[in-house]
């Protein structure tokens, strides 16, 4: 051995060991201080080590074999000594250098990890602490805003406010909230009301540490609250040290509006506007946003907020001329006013998205949206909306678990990323996805009706739906969800052939009530005229279904281009025995909707369109319309059409039995 250090020595090798650390120390400090100043991601800087690293016992080598003397780089002579000692102390140099560089690596590159800055924030809502309680929509607003200005920012990752709500009043771990939303920092905060002054009080918080960022108060007054918001945003921006580009800057400095009271009553319809299911809420939003666009008709963001809240009204409830046509208007007024609003943008897509089904023009706009709210979920859910309907099913759930991402405590991005599972009969992660929604919230109506959906089309199981139902007579319900509950209810008893059980439930439903909601009596007269055509009650049957067609009419007549619609009337056509109009009905439906342009609903008016077959007994083109749609992404399944009984006639074909072992086999 010491043959070896004295040959280590000889050869300078100790000299060039110390100048390749500390040239290779100031190398890494030079990087990892320029790199994020850069925008460079952090791989690159463990890259540069690992190159320092693998560097250090080649360098060694060059140190052993050759030496710079005055006349140039010259082999270093070699020792009097047998050969294979000098074999021996180059393999012990080798295996030094591969010593001291791994334990360098171990050292050096978990910590290279550790530095790296989380750029992503929840902004918890903020405690109202005014005396008069319609100030708690002023706190909602100001902590609304500050979440939407962060979203504008692409350099973060921003939690949207559906997850956050849910602590409000909440005395939770900041830890244990920072790991259920997945962030790094939380912002919470205070406000304080009263006339025309406001105090803001709020703290950043490390959701790893529990320990304060940075804290500040603001006293203003209210005209000077969009200042606050504006001045928190780019705060938090250089606490996380994320790139904010002059686009970004210009968006978070803007104000809406100058109006106090527009603002107020705009922050009161936003927090209506997000109960998509309560009619009677969306109304109340609807007057609170014409409001707002009364008191200041320059409110640009409050006519896009309007206008999207319209589609959606047209999308669930009413697809009438006059709902597309405000919609349209409102987007159109808030993008005059703004061109570079990207909610201006984000209303126009959905007013080419649910009122025209033009859905390349829709996408268009969405992807202008998404470039300046880089963090809205709602702007990606859109984006996978459209592209699952035009059969882009990969690119859709990569969106849509985007949107899952950055809003995870909402039932709604989970419901629909389960449906893009069920469509393409991926029914572990639907399954697990919808799972997911209902730990959230086990008695939420959408939910357990997807999840009873998805055990009857891959296994046939009733139980999971009959299990639903006895959980949701435990929670209290608007009438319109009692109606709804109870006709899903009649639904489920036709499919289990209990059409006596069926027949009850549906004749306890109030007309009244009923015609309040789409397809309610068109769906009631259905379900009738269907159990007793089973129960052999064919005057009773014809009946039903004579008052189903009336209602199916009735609704086509403000929602002509409805093609669920025109499916529904055509069977009952079918049913009634007017096989030329039900044939006629069920083209219109498949040229209004076809496939081709909309691969999500497209497939159910083509399995509408097989039904309308079926009852007329065309066996042959019911069982070919089934095969293609077994064969593509759509809600057909094997067990599906086992027990359903719409499709009983078939029963006993041989070519429908065939189709049943076939597909069954490849599943």
């Amino acid at each position: 051995m010491s043959g070896f250090f004295e040959e280590v020595k000889r050869r300078k090798v100790y000299q060039v060991a110390v100048a390749y650390v500390i040239a290779g120390g100031g190398i890494i400090q030079l990087a990892s201080a320029a790199f994020p100043a850069w925008d460079l991601p952090n791989w690159a800087l463990r890259v540069v080590i690992v190159l320092l690293l693998i560097g250090f016992p080649i360098a060694l080598i060059f140190a052993w074999a050759f030496d710079i003397t005055a006349q140039g780089i010259r082999a270093t002579p070699d020792a009097a000594a047998p050969k294979t000692h000098r074999r021996r102390n180059v393999i012990m140099l080798v295996v030094t250098g591969v010593i001291i560089s791994a334990a360098a690596g171990f050292f050096l590159l978990p910590r290279v990890a550790a530095h790296k800055v989380d750029k992503s924030i929840a902004v918890l809502p903020f405690q109202n602490l005014s005396d008069e309680n319609e100030n708690a929509y002023f706190a909602d607003g100001i902590q609304d805003d500050v979440l939407t200005n962060l979203s504008k920012i692409g350099d973060l990752k921003v939690i949207s406010r559906t997850s956050v709500m849910q602590y409000r009043g909440k005395a939770t771990n900041l830890r244990e909230i920072g790991k259920a939303l997945g962030v790094s920092t939380i912002l919470e905060g205070s406000v304080r009301r009263s006339g025309n002054k406001v105090r803001v009080n709020v703290q950043l918080i490390d959701a790893n540490t529990d320990e304060h960022v940075w804290a500040n108060d603001y006293d203003r007054d209210v005209t000077d609250v969009f200042a606050i918001q504006s001045d928190l945003a780019q705060k938090i921006t250089e606490a996380l040290q994320a790139k904010l580009s002059p686009a970004e800057r210009s968006q978070v400095t803007r104000k809406p509006t100058e109006n106090g009271e527009a603002y107020l009553a705009f922050v009161q319809a936003n927090n209506l506007a997000s109960s998509f299911e309560d009619f009677e809420r969306l109304k109340q939003s609807e007057q609170l946003y014409e409001r707002a666009v009364e008191l200041d008709p320059n409110f640009a963001l409050a006519m896009a907020r309007y206008s999207q809240l319209e589609s959606w009204i047209v999308h669930d409830r009413e697809n009438t001329p006059a709902r597309r046509e405000k919609a349209r208007s409102l987007a159109e007024r808030a993008l005059q006013l703004q061109p570079d609003l990207p909610e201006a943008h984000l209303a126009v897509g959905f007013c080419w998205y649910y009122g025209d089904q033009n859905y390349d023009a829709a996408l268009r706009e969405f992807e202008i949206a998404r470039r300046g709210l880089p963090n809205d979920s709602a702007v990606y859910l859109a984006i996978g909306a459209i592209q699952r309907r035009q059969g882009k099913w990969a690119e859709s759930t990569a969106n849509l678990e985007k949107a899952v991402s950055l809003n995870p405590k909402d039932a709604w991005p989970l419901q629909n990323l389960t449906y893009n599972y069920g469509m393409v009969r991926n029914y572990d992660a639907a399954n697990k996805t919808i799972d997911r929604a209902l730990a959230l919230d086990p008695t939420a109506m959408e939910p357990l009706g997807v999840k009873s959906q998805l055990a009857i089309a891959e296994k046939g199981d009733f139980s999971v739906a009959e299990r639903g139902f006895e959980t949701l007579k435990s929670i209290r319900m608007t009438n319109e969800q009692k109606l709804k509950t109870a006709d899903a209810r009649t639904g489920l008893l036709v499919l289990e052939r209990r059409y006596s059980e069926g027949l009850r439930e549906a004749e306890s439903l109030p007309d009244d009530q009923l015609a309040g909601y789409p397809t309610g009596l068109w769906s009631k007269y259905y379900y009738i005229g269907f159990a007793r055509r089973a129960l052999q009650d064919e005057p009773g049957a014809r009946a039903a279904f004579l008052k189903a067609k009336n209602a199916a009419e009735e609704q086509l007549k403000n929602s002509p281009d409805d093609a669920k619609l025109r499916i529904r009337l055509a069977k009952v056509l079918a049913f009634l025995g007017e096989k030329a109009p039900a044939l006629a009905e069920a083209l219109r439906a498949s040229e209004l909707q076809p496939e081709s342009k909309d691969a999500l609903d497209g497939p159910e008016i083509t399995e509408g369109v097989a039904q309308v077959y079926t009852i007329l007994g065309d066996n042959n083109r019911a069982i070919e319309i089934l095969d293609g749609l077994l064969n593509r992404p759509s809600s057909v399944t094997v067990q599906g059409l086992r027990v359903n009984p719409i499709w009983d006639p078939l029963r006993n074909d041989p070519r429908f039995l065939a189709l049943i072992d076939r597909h069954d086999a490849k599943a």
